[in-house]
C-alpha cells in the first residue's frame, strides 16, 4: 500500500540563512521514517517541501512518480498530512469535522465512525472541537489526515505538548497506521518516540543530514559505556571497586554504579557474588546519539 519517497539535493534559503542545505534521502514503501533535529535544524521546512507546501529552490522530491509541489489531484488523494499546528472549522463537533474532511475527498459517511474508533474518540464524537483537550485534538487531527485512507502519511510533531499517558496511547495509533502498510514520515523532539516507532531516522542540524540509519545502528555506533547500578546494600563499595578494576565506580544514597565498556565481564562477576537483585543496566539511547551529533547548547 505504501509509496516510495525520493528526496535529492533539496535546498531552501531565507535571505542569508540556508535552512535546508543539499538534503537527500529515500523512504521505502511501507517504512516508518523519522526526521529529527533541534529547533531551527530545517526539518519542518524539509517536510513542507516533501508535502508540496513549498517548492524547492533547488533539488527534487518525488512521491511515487509525482512532484508534490505541482499539487496534482491524483497525488493529493494518496497523501495524508498532520501539521505541527492544526486548525478546525469553528463550532463543529469531532464527528462533523471528520464528515467535512471526508466529503472533500468523496469518502463514504461510514468512514467517520471507523476513524473515531481508531483514534479513541467515540465518546467525544458529539463534542465541539474547541471543547476537546489538547491530546484529543491531536488525535482528531490525525484522524482528519487519515479519513481518505492515504498511502503516505506525514506527521509533524504529533505528540507535542501531550502528557506521557496521551503520548503512549497515541503511539498505538501511529503503529497501527504503519502496520496497515502505509509509508509514514514523522518529525519529533521525543527521542524515545523515534526509537520505538521508526525503522530509520535521519538526524539533521543546520540544514544538513548528519546521520541516517536505524536507531539501533546509530546507538551501537556511539560506542558509549554502560552504567550498571546496584541497589543500596547489595555489595560493599570496596568489593564493587575491586570487581570493576579500572572502570569508574560511584556510590551514594541511591546505590552503587559501575560505568564500563565491558558489561558482560562485570555482570558475570556480579552473578558469581549473587548480587543481581535490584540491578539495573542502562546503555546509550538515541537521545545520547542526538546530543553527541547536535551538541547540548540551548536553541531558540
Amino acid at each position: 500500500m505504501g509509496v516510495e519517497i525520493r528526496v535529492e539535493g533539496l535546498v531552501m534559503t531565507y535571505g542569508d540563512v540556508r535552512a535546508v542545505d543539499d538534503v537527500s534521502f529515500t523512504v521505502a514503501p511501507g517504512e516508518f521514517f523519522g526526521l529529527l533535529g533541534p529547533n531551527g535544524a530545517g526539518k519542518t521546512t524539509t517536510l513542507e517541501m516533501i508535502e508540496g507546501l513549498r517548492r524547492p529552490q533547488s533539488g527534487t522530491v518525488r512521491i511515487g512518480e509525482h512532484e508534490p509541489w505541482r499539487r496534482e489531484p491524483e497525488l493529493q488523494r494518496r497523501m495524508g498530512v498532520q501539521l505541527q499546528s492544526s486548525s478546525f472549522f469553528e463550532r463543529l463537533t469531532a464527528r462533523e469535522q471528520l464528515d467535512t474532511f471526508g466529503a472533500l475527498y468523496g469518502v463514504a459517511p461510514g468512514r467517520t465512525a471507523e476513524m473515531l474508533e481508531q483514534v479513541g474518540l467515540v465518546d467525544k464524537a458529539d463534542v465541539r472541537t474547541e471543547d476537546l483537550s489538547g491530546g484529543q485534538k491531536q488525535r482528531l487531527s490525525i484522524a482528519c489526515a487519515l479519513i481518505h485512507d492515504p498511502e503516505v502519511v506525514f506527521l509533524d510533531e504529533p505528540t507535542a505538548a501531550l502528557d506521557p499517558q496521551a503520548r503512549r496511547n497515541l503511539w498505538d495509533v501511529l503503529r497501527s497506521i504503519n502496520d496497515s502498510g502505509r509509508t509514514v514520515v514523522l518529525t519529533t523532539h521525543h527521542m524515545d518516540e523515534a526509537e520505538v516507532l521508526c525503522d530509520r531516522v535521519a538526524i539533521m542540524d543546520a540544514g544538513r543530514i548528519l546521520e541516517l540509519d536505524t536507531p539501533a545502528a546509530l546507538v551501537r555506533g556511539l560506542d558509549a559505556p554502560v552504567r550498571i547500578s546496584l541497589a543500596p546494600g547489595t555489595l560493599p563499595v570496596s568489593d564493587a571497586r575491586a570487581l570493576a578494576g579500572d572502570d569508574p565506580v560511584t556510590d551514594d544514597d541511591s546505590g552503587t554504579t559501575i560505568t564500563t565498556r565491558d558489561p558482560s565481564r562485570v555482570l558475570t562477576a556480579l552473578a558469581r557474588r549473587d548480587a543481581l537483585d535490584g540491578l539495573s543496566v542502562k546503555g546509550a539511547s538515541l537521545e545520547d546519539v542526538f546530543l553527541e551529533l547536535t551538541g547540548r547548547e540551548y536553541r531558540a
